[in-house]
């Protein structure tokens, strides 16, 4: 791994060690990033595509399926590779590759089909809160803006939590499906049977596209390539080997065991629809009603939990990917939570506008929507994936074998060509179905649709006909810049000390980390923040009780410095604490700031905020941050 770049999900990066383990403890230290993938593979919109397929055809597309789960397999395989080898995220190795143009474009296409796969792990959350609880569409869709703050607990307690709970929720979805199949019985001869291909036309061949493209889902790629360095490993030729091998084995299991979901919903679909001859069951709904109908209470009921379970997995696993794409092709960082919120509130939107416009019954289209959109982002992640893990200058001798190649790229075709197809037909779909905005799909959607595909076009040359080789190719740029080199340091000397107080247990272990840089020849200024509602509302001074309260107790920390031969004053501030902190240390001219951690964690951070975070963003001097027993610097 480059020395000067960025890791991937820095928070969590080598976080869980395999070092020092062996037998199946080494393998269990490797399980879990693929688990986080492969919840991707069993979202709602899989869940869609494989009840109109089994319900519509009966087990001819079991086929389609196994064939999708190979090709994804290949795909986040070779995702694991890159993220092992290189120590970069799929973004990451875009970022370094493609003009900062094309990644702005990448991110948004990355970004647009994130939302999309939202938007259908939010319908399928309403979806199933509605069929458990009778819960209206629109409050179910209103809910879901609340797993933000289940986001935000798990990812504060380490990433095998996190895994931990996907784990669990796949569980739930494995166990519901298992439990449908002693109810449904399938045949098992023709469910052997439909594993065997046959020809596909008309309306089979469109719904076997829907079923690929909703299958290898864009993000995983990105998201996977980071997952993985969430290990620990020997960066030896040995145990990058090992590395592989062992993420090979966690992929396997975990990708097979969606496909196992996958195909016990569309064998469900298949026997208790197709065989009985209801072959129009498109939409959840509607299985939902037909499995109470046919097998009772019981069964319904396993189906909703298994489809809350879904949608809420893979919503978080949507959220680091997000995370991943925003670093890693635009360079930008900004809190988990906001993120969050921000994808969230951009999926929720067109799923309360399609239920107060067009109904309930609408969201059934909407889903199939999003899959389109999914479809034209997903070549934009499968051909550089392809390059990158084919680059022997940067992958050594772990680049991919021509047979491997050949399947990648084989792969690929099969999925840009099948995807295409999609988006021509739902063009030509739009145009039949509203002939009178016939002008404005031509003179919007087509244009679009060409520069993307021009744009893939790109994507697939230029690293063909364009490449960096040696010391031509730029450095790799990273959110906080690249190590210099140091010859020589001068002492520096700090003459004016701001010392922030907040009349808490802080305070002792503040000063005191604040007198050790400065010693008796610096200036100290106490700074104190009257947070009131008073205050925040006028920013300005106020004479009410905790006002006139915090002066006299901040004079006494003055007045006691003093007396111990130390120059110190005192100033208040009033209003918002960062924008006040930042003012006065700006006005006085302190150049180093000591502050304490309030410590908050999660929720608190949400509510209390983070001012220490805030204030570093608003001044140009170096803060110490000081907690109990621990203490760190930001510039």
């Amino acid at each position: 791994m480059n020395e000067h770049q960025e890791v991937s999900l820095g928070n969590v990066h080598s976080s869980v060690s395999t070092e020092n383990k062996t037998g199946w403890r080494k393998v269990m230290a490797f399980l879990g990033p693929a688990y986080l993938v492969s919840v991707g593979y069993m979202d709602p919109g899989n869940w869609a595509t494989d009840i109109a397929g089994g319900s519509a055809f009966g087990y001819k597309l079991i086929w389609i399926l196994f064939l999708s789960n190979m090709i994804a397999l290949l795909l986040q395989s070779l995702s694991t590779r890159l993220g092992i080898v290189q120590g970069l995220d799929l973004a990451q190795a875009s970022k370094n590759t493609y003009t900062r143009f094309v990644n702005v474009c990448l991110y948004i296409l990355a970004q647009i089909a994130i939302v999309a796969c939202d938007l259908a792990e939010i319908i399928g959350m309403a979806i199933g809160l509605q069929l458990l609880f009778h819960l209206p569409l629109i409050w179910g869709v209103s809910l879901t803006i609340t797993d933000t703050v289940l986001l935000l607990f798990l990812m504060n307690k380490g990433m095998r939590k996190l895994e931990g709970f996907i784990i669990s929720m796949i569980f739930i979805i494995g166990l519901s499906f298992l439990i449908e199949m002693f109810i449904v019985q399938p045949d098992i001869g023709e469910v052997a049977h439909g594993f065997i291909p046959g020809n596909l036309s008309g309306s089979a061949l469109y719904i076997a596209i829907g079923i690929i493209g909703a299958t290898v889902m864009p993000h995983n790629l990105y998201l996977h390539s980071s997952l993985v360095q969430t290990r620990k490993i020997d960066r030896s030729e040995h145990g990058i080997r090992n590395a592989i091998r062992f993420n090979l084995f966690d992929t396997s299991i975990a990708l097979n065991l969606a496909f196992l979901v996958n195909a016990a919903i569309l064998i469900l679909a298949a026997t208790a629809f197709f065989h009985r001859g209801y072959f129009q069951v498109a939409e959840i709904q509607d299985a939902y009603k037909l499995l109470e109908h046919i097998f009772g209470a019981l069964a319904p009921v396993l189906f909703a939990i298994a489809l809350i379970a879904s949608g809420q997995s893979s919503t978080i696993t949507g959220t680091l990917a997000g995370q991943i794409i925003m670093e890693g092709h635009i360079n930008l960082r900004i809190q988990p939570w906001l993120r969050r919120l921000l994808t969230r509130l951009l999926a929720i939107l067109p799923a309360v506008l399609t239920i107060v416009y067009f109904g309930e019954e609408g969201l059934g289209n909407l889903i199939i929507l999003s899959q389109v959109v999914l479809s034209l982002q997903l070549g934009f992640a499968v051909i550089p994936l392809i390059h990158f893990t084919s680059d022997k200058e940067k992958m050594g001798v772990f680049a991919i074998k021509p047979p491997v190649k050949v399947l990648a790229w084989a792969s690929a075709a099969l999925i840009v060509i099948l995807n295409g197809k999609l988006v021509l037909e739902q063009i030509q779909d739009w145009v039949k179905q509203f002939p009178s905005a016939a002008t404005w799909i031509y003179a919007l959607v087509v244009p679009v649709t060409i520069g993307i595909a021009v744009l893939l076009l790109y994507v697939f040359f230029k690293p063909i006909f364009f490449k960096h080789h040696g010391p031509t190719r730029k450095t790799i740029q990273v959110p906080h810049g690249v190590a210099t080199t140091i010859n020589d340091l001068a002492v520096t000397t700090y003459t004016h000390i701001g010392i922030t107080i907040d009349f808490s247990k802080n305070d002792r272990d503040s000063i005191r980390h604040g007198l050790m840089q400065g010693g008796k020849q610096a200036q100290y200024t106490l700074i104190h923040i009257v947070e009131t509602a008073a205050a925040s509302y006028h920013g300005t001074e106020v004479a009410d009780h905790e006002t006139q309260s915090d002066r006299e107790n901040l004079q006494q920390y003055v007045d006691s410095l003093n007396k111990l031969g130390y120059k110190a004053n005192a100033k208040i501030g009033y209003g918002k604490a960062a924008n006040a902190i930042a003012k006065i240390v700006n006005d006085e001219g302190i150049d180093f700031l000591v502050m304490g951690a309030h410590g908050h964690k999660a929720l608190k951070d949400i509510i209390f905020g983070t001012t220490v975070d805030a204030v570093r963003h608003r001044v140009n001097i170096p803060i110490l941050i000081v907690k109990p027993d621990k203490l760190t610097i930001e510039r």
